[in-house]
């Protein structure tokens, strides 16, 4: 028994000291390079046997054993009584989720016809006069329950409208909006989706978006180099590479996180909006406004109380669905580029 509490003990000081160094290290990373610095979409992106490295793999085992003692962990007592404070704790921002993402979402819309020629975030530009009261439009329908439908069917058009302006592999970066247009239509609607809740259509969202925004630091940390010169200490004395790649594995696995077990998802939904918030002191309005939805959505993942059966296997299974998920948006990000950039001739090989 006490082995037990000693290796759990230990567990909870190594996710406590890994997510301490997380808000250390990449709270800066995670403001969107493509609002406050050139990007090019189309440009070659970084080669994978420059990404896939050493010091990745090092990087990816690390993340790896914290992933797997979480797991572990949450299986035991002491998971379950965490579990019960979490409850405790987030037992208001619980009851009122959707008004809190209601109430973030207007604001968020209204900062956008207040800043007057933006698609939904700050990077994609429009000159079309009717967008900004488009988004006005869709805030007030905010207001009521039954017109929620109308802003989640408003915001897929506008997903639509800047993909057509900006391409899809652009607008890849941003599928957290179309899972937030789903949780407003399913919740003003007040359709029954089975096993499937609303919250989980946007968390599945959250996920996605992250994941594919991680592979981008991976492809290019030159997009990041301005921000790393004017604030080098961002850096800790690591070098703007190594920075770039652990910021990259730290996003994807707390990414990844959100789609795992109740006890891990939610402490990954918390350390990241940890990190958004932390970015807002460093990048300011923009910043604020750009990343209030993901927050918000993030607050009700770790405020949600559902509970499943937690057994060891899962753990012993979080390498093998993380590696195929690793995989997958590599894939995904490398040949998807390759095909609407550079032809399929381009496309690398692993």
């Amino acid at each position: 028994m006490r082995r037990a509490a000693n290796a759990l003990f230990s567990g909870g000081c190594a996710l406590g000291l890994s997510g301490l160094g997380i808000l250390a290290a990449t709270g800066a990373a995670e403001a969107h390079v493509k609002w406050f610095c050139a990007y090019d979409v189309a440009g070659q992106p970084q080669g994978l046997e420059q990404v896939l490295c050493p010091d990745f793999e090092w990087l990816t085992g690390l993340a790896l054993v914290c992933l797997m003692l979480g797991c572990l962990a949450e299986g035991t007592p002491l998971g379950g009584a965490l579990l019960k404070a979490l409850d405790r704790v987030t037992a208001r921002i619980r009851t009122d989720t959707e008004l809190l993402v209601r109430a973030t979402l207007g604001f968020f819309l209204i900062s956008l016809w207040s800043l007057g020629d933006i698609i939904l975030t700050p990077e994609l530009k429009t000159e079309v006069a009717w967008i900004p009261w488009l988004q006005l439009a869709l805030a007030g329908c905010l207001i009521w329950r039954r017109t929620m439908p109308i802003t989640g069917l408003g915001l897929v058009f506008l997903f639509s409208f800047a993909t057509a302006q900006y391409g899809l592999f652009h607008l890849a970066d941003y599928p957290i909006f179309l899972g937030i247009a789903a949780y407003l239509i399913v919740q003003g609607l007040d359709l029954k989706t089975g096993r499937v809740r609303s919250l989980d259509l946007v968390r599945w969202s959250a996920a996605v978006t992250l994941m594919w925004a991680s592979i981008e630091k991976w492809a290019y940390p030159e997009w990041t180099a301005p921000l790393i010169a004017a604030k080098p200490e961002m850096t800790m004395g690591a070098t703007p590479a190594m920075f770039m790649q652990a910021a990259g594995v730290i996003e994807f696995t707390l990414a990844f996180a959100l789609l795992w077990t109740p006890l891990v998802r939610r402490s990954a939904a918390i350390i990241l909006a940890a990190i958004f918030v932390s970015a807002i002191f460093e990048f300011g309005k923009v910043d604020a406004i750009g990343h209030s939805g993901i927050i918000v959505v993030l607050l009700g993942i770790a405020a949600d109380d559902v509970r499943v059966p937690v057994r060891v296997r899962q753990a012993l299974l979080a390498p093998a669905w993380y590696g195929a998920a690793l995989a997958a948006f590599l894939f995904l990000y490398y040949v998807g580029h390759a095909a609407l950039f550079g032809g399929l001739g381009a496309i690398p090989v692993i």
